[in-house]
């Protein structure tokens, strides 16, 4: 087969403002099982927009934007249903800044023999393809946004915002997370920037520039963050998968007591998974075992064990049509920080 037979389906993204989860949500409340955990935690994350003044922080690790749902978390950023954002490298840059250039996932197949993928320059996540040869012109925008830069360190929130200004004149895609990150001041973090096309990207610019060129500062990322919860006092998590994302949201809480600034445990929390507490872990930590560490209230708190891209819709759909972002007013975080 030929590569082009390969990159022919591309994935659509779902529209959660095209149907109304409300009847089959409330349904759910009166079932069992994963069914009623999805119907508390949209109900939980709907509070989280209804209560006044509390600030919502969306976490997303795994690929549920190559897959998908990329356009669930812009419709978050357009309607004020996010305040800040912790993501992957790979969720931000090779998958919504891939896309905003112009570039495409496509359905593919697990069945396939992935040596013959990799003759043809095909990237596959499950039963998704990317071109690889893309994923590299992505890599290089990066390093021409960096190029333009002074040389100095960059906290990832900061060249993110980068990101979206330039889109904001190169875009080919119409919306993407990233662009609309910027234009509604919704701040992004990743905390592991590097893992992604971005860290090739910064490679090759410091490769170019090696004696004036600049860095990504983590640790600006967590001072930045904890200044927000700081600003926020009461806070709600959305996350989307596990790891870093997860963890560095909730150490904001730890961080701010070690600073000797007041701030309160999250007061609502939401996390869908397919990890397991077996590991002793659960990607980071079940929610009420968090409590122990001071960082999530486990009065308010729903796990909910499934596959991301099959109960994100319906909770975003729900939390959509249910209204209350409408009553919201923007946080407009990254307004904080001077550029």
């Amino acid at each position: 087969m030929k590569k082009k037979e390969f990159l022919k389906t591309p994935v659509r993204h779902i529209d959660i403002t095209s149907f109304d989860a409300t009847p089959i949500i409330e349904q759910m409340k009166e079932m069992s099982f994963t069914a009623r955990d999805l119907a508390v935690a949209a109900d939980i994350y709907d509070r989280m927009l209804a209560e006044k003044r509390c600030g919502v922080i969306l976490t997303i690790a795994g690929s549920t934007s190559a897959a998908g749902c990329m356009q669930v978390y812009v419709e978050m950023v357009k309607n004020n249903m996010v305040d800040a954002i912790v993501a992957t490298g790979a969720t931000i840059v090779d998958m919504d800044f891939f896309e905003a250039l112009g570039f495409r996932h496509y359905q593919g197949t697990p069945f396939v023999d992935d040596k013959v993928l990799r003759k043809l320059y095909i990237d596959r996540i499950y039963d998704t393809f990317i071109d690889e040869e893309e994923l590299q012109a992505c890599d290089r925008t990066v390093q021409t946004i960096a190029d333009g830069l002074s040389p100095r360190p960059y906290s990832s929130r900061e060249f993110i915002r980068e990101m979206g200004r330039y889109l904001t004149e190169h875009s080919v895609k119409k919306e993407s997370l990233v662009q609309a990150a910027f234009e509604n001041d919704v701040p992004i973090f990743c905390p592991a920037f590097s893992d992604s096309s971005a860290g090739f990207g910064l490679v090759l610019h410091q490769v170019k520039h090696p004696k004036t060129h600049l860095s990504i500062d983590s640790v600006k990322d967590f001072r930045e963050l904890t200044e927000i919860k700081i600003k926020a006092g009461t806070t709600g998590l959305l996350m989307i998968g596990g790891g870093v994302p997860k963890n560095f949201a909730q150490d904001t809480v730890v961080c701010a007591e070690i600073l000797g600034k007041k701030a309160p445990m999250h007061k609502y929390a939401v996390q869908i998974t397919v990890a397991d507490v077996r590991d002793g872990a659960c990607s980071s930590s079940t929610l009420k075992e968090a409590n122990s560490w001071g960082k999530v209230d486990s009065s308010c708190e729903q796990m909910v064990y499934a596959e991301a891209t099959s109960v994100l819709p319906l909770l975003a759909s729900y939390a959509w049509h249910r209204g209350n972002w409408k009553k919201r007013k923007a946080w407009r975080f990254s307004g904080m920080f001077k550029e």
